[in-house]
């Protein structure tokens, strides 16, 4: 995610405390949360791990289902200009699969 300048704290925030733990439930092994320090600033970067590509839309699906998911979506502090999603794939000789 990009967020507006000096403002991803304040998201990241509200995240931790209301998404986070859904997300947990449902999507499973969060690799990591990072914010950027140089290069394009005032960027949020999450990475997750399925077991495959239905796995993750099953999952998704599952939570979108959930009210405490509906509920951050629609009270989260609205400070994010852009998002953009990755699916990657590991190589055969990646340490991380």
């Amino acid at each position: 995610y990009t967020a507006q300048v000096g403002r991803a704290k304040e998201w990241l925030d509200y995240y931790e405390k209301h998404a986070f733990p859904i997300q947990q439930k449902y999507l499973g092994k969060c690799i990591g949360f990072f914010v950027t320090e140089i290069g394009t600033l005032h960027q949020i970067v999450h990475l997750w791990a399925y077991d495959s590509l239905a796995h993750r839309e099953t999952a998704r699906a599952n939570m979108m289902k959930d009210p405490e998911w509906k509920a951050f979506v629609e009270g989260h502090p609205k400070v994010l200009l852009s998002q953009e999603s990755r699916i990657m794939t590991p190589t055969s000789f990646s340490p991380l699969k």
